[in-house]
């Protein structure tokens, strides 16, 4: 019988080279931020959000209001609304 050749590993972390990867160890925290109308504002709070150190990707989607970030360790969310106070909106908090 051949290998397992599941793209997972058995801790359930996905090792597929396509889609998105995703990092063993990371924290990955949904936001609620408010006023985001369009691209120009996911931008805006994406590349903000995205200057935090530990910060690896952030995902923000101004249909719904949720800003998706995966960092490395669990972040200060003093720090996260800063950055989108900076950016011109406002942290609800957790989604």
């Amino acid at each position: 019988m051949a290998e397992n050749s599941s793209c997972c590993t058995p801790e359930g972390s996905c090792n597929s080279s396509g889609g998105t990867a995703v990092q063993v160890g990371a924290v990955t925290t949904t936001y609620k931020v408010t006023g985001m109308t369009c691209g120009h504002c996911e931008g805006a709070v994406s590349s903000e959000i995205g200057e935090i150190a530990g910060v690896s990707s952030v995902q923000a989607v101004a249909a719904t209001g949720l800003v998706t970030v995966t960092s490395q360790a669990p972040l200060d969310e003093t720090a996260v609304r800063a950055a989108v106070d900076e950016a011109g909106y406002e942290l609800v908090g957790r989604a």
